[in-house]
């Protein structure tokens, strides 16, 4: 069934008969008016969707963990479906996908609405996560933090890359910065903030912006199901023709949703057989098209994208962040959150950072995040160090 709002009116070639593929994509005359009223009906508070935001990303990065780097055929040969965590002994630990998340977290609450103060702030966390051994580091994000250190700012320590190290701590940005102003303009700062301070290819920023906007719209999906084409429509009016390439490939991820398509047959259209890329415009369709299918499905979604094979760590945090923001922190399998075995960013901790960074934009205060212990960061770092080295040995094993 189609659902017109007054300022979103597709042209239909059809008018008979509505399609995705008919549609001619109009833009907005008040872009964020539609999402505003309806986040204003939503029972659920800013708090739950913040919860379920970081919780489901550090979920889907933990389910996707054991997969990263397996093509899906030796995936499932070698470890079964993603219906449990397969890390260690049925439990699970997150990955530098969920650690950037939760900095960008903290940087906002320590930013007080400021995008410079958010930058800054963020620099200095990831210049001290780089000194505690993370066992797994995007190159370009290495390049860029190792520049930060060396004294380069933080508007110019990014390099050229068009990785997806920006796309996977994007989502939070979406439910907090769009979820509460009108004004995109705040959100797209935000993300160009976030994304160039390690990434500067203009394709990995445009990625993170689809990523924020689609977190943003899954805040609102509890009282009118997620249209593609609203979601569409929101992109192409605020990326215009400079993303074109990634808005065609969003185009084609939201007919194969409309078609049911399974998510492993987009990726094998995209000719991904054998695995989801860390190429932002690889990572982001794929990732747009679960959600789009799924909705508010969280479990579906994120074993979805973790079947596709690749980099199912990011796969599998940055579509958990969308629909946990639509579920929020309740709407997470509870049998995934028992079994996360993290020292200290337990399902606990995200949860109070979460409640922490919904109080701060909620009273526009600047406030002082919770921290964590150095020492036993370093020595969780170095235990899962150990924990991914003996993975991969294992993979050295049949069956092939």
């Amino acid at each position: 069934s189609r659902v017109v709002y007054p300022d979103l009116l597709p042209v239909s070639r059809n008018a008979d008969h509505f399609s995705f593929s008919e549609t001619i994509f109009m833009p907005f005359s008040s872009p964020f008016q539609f999402l505003v009223k309806r986040a204003e009906q939503s029972k659920m508070s800013i708090e739950a969707k913040i919860q379920g935001c970081l919780l489901g990303a550090a979920i889907g990065d933990a389910l996707g963990l054991p997969y990263e780097g397996l093509a899906a055929k030796r995936a499932k040969r070698l470890l079964g479906s993603p219906e449990r965590f397969r890390l260690f002994f049925g439990r699970g630990m997150v990955s530098d996908d969920t650690e950037h998340l939760c900095m960008v977290s903290q940087a906002l609450i320590e930013s007080g609405g400021d995008v410079e103060v958010f930058r800054k702030s963020l620099a200095k966390r990831l210049k001290l996560w780089l000194l505690l051994l993370p066992a797994g580091i995007g190159l370009a994000t290495l390049k860029a933090t190792i520049r930060l250190w060396l004294g380069v700012s933080p508007e110019k320590s990014g390099v050229y890359s068009a990785g997806n190290g920006a796309a996977m701590r994007a989502a939070i940005l979406g439910v907090v910065i769009g979820n509460k102003v009108e004004d995109r303009t705040k959100l797209r700062a935000f993300v160009r903030a976030s994304s160039r301070l390690t990434h500067t290819d203009p394709k990995a920023e445009f990625g993170a912006y689809a990523v924020a906007l689609a977190s943003c719209f899954a805040c609102t999906s509890s009282i009118t199901p997620v249209i593609s084409r609203d979601y569409l429509n929101q992109l192409e009016a605020d990326l215009g023709e400079e993303a074109r390439e990634l808005i065609e490939l969003l185009k084609k991820a939201a007919l194969s949703a409309e078609q049911k398509q399974t998510t492993q047959e987009f990726a094998a259209q995209m000719g991904l057989q054998k695995g989801v890329s860390g190429y932002v415009y690889h990572t982001v369709p794929v990732v747009i098209q679960a959600w789009l299918l799924y909705g508010n499905d969280y479990r579906s979604a994120v074993q979805a994208v973790i079947l596709c094979g690749g980099d199912t760590d990011t796969t599998g945090a940055i579509v958990g962040g969308i629909a946990g923001a639509a579920v929020g922190e309740k709407g997470i399998p509870e049998e995934w959150c028992n079994t996360l075995a993290e020292w200290q960013r337990t399902p606990q901790w995200i949860e109070t950072l979460g409640a922490q960074l919904a109080e701060t934009q909620e009273s526009g205060r600047i406030g002082k995040p919770i921290r964590l212990s150095v020492f036993v960061t370093l020595l969780r770092n170095l235990w899962f160090l150990a924990v991914i080295l003996s993975h991969g040995f294992r993979r050295l094993l049949p069956p092939y």
